[in-house]
């Protein structure tokens, strides 16, 4: 079966203050700071972030969800190497303000922390 490549992240020079986040369990790198496009999100264990990208992910099949914005269908986002559940991808969304979500990311506060 081999070894899977993972991606590790560095912040450029330019971006000052940028920080690499990994998965709070094995420190694996998933996205960088100023890949974030809000703060104002909350999941499961509390705050949640909505990012433009990640890397070093899995993801789970497609589902509708009802959330507090209405219906979206979502995957499930597990870390690659060590498979915690760490938020989710929207898809799709049903409703035309939250098309904006359609692509992104939320990663859960509570399941990553700054590497680097």
């Amino acid at each position: 079966m081999g070894l899977k490549h993972r991606e590790y992240l560095a912040v450029p020079a330019t971006a000052a203050g940028g920080k690499v986040l990994g998965c709070k369990r094995c420190r694996t790198h998933l996205t960088t700071s100023e890949q974030i496009v809000s703060k104002n999100f909350n999941g499961q264990h509390g705050r949640a972030y909505l990012f433009t990208s990640v890397v070093n992910v899995a993801l789970g099949p497609p589902e509708d969800r009802s959330m507090t914005t209405g219906l979206h269908t979502v995957r499930d986002v597990m870390c690659a190497k060590c498979g915690e559940t760490l938020g989710w991808k929207y898809d799709r969304a049903y409703e035309a303000t939250q098309k904006y979500k359609e692509g992104k990311y939320i990663l859960e506060r509570a399941m990553w922390t700054e590497v680097q």
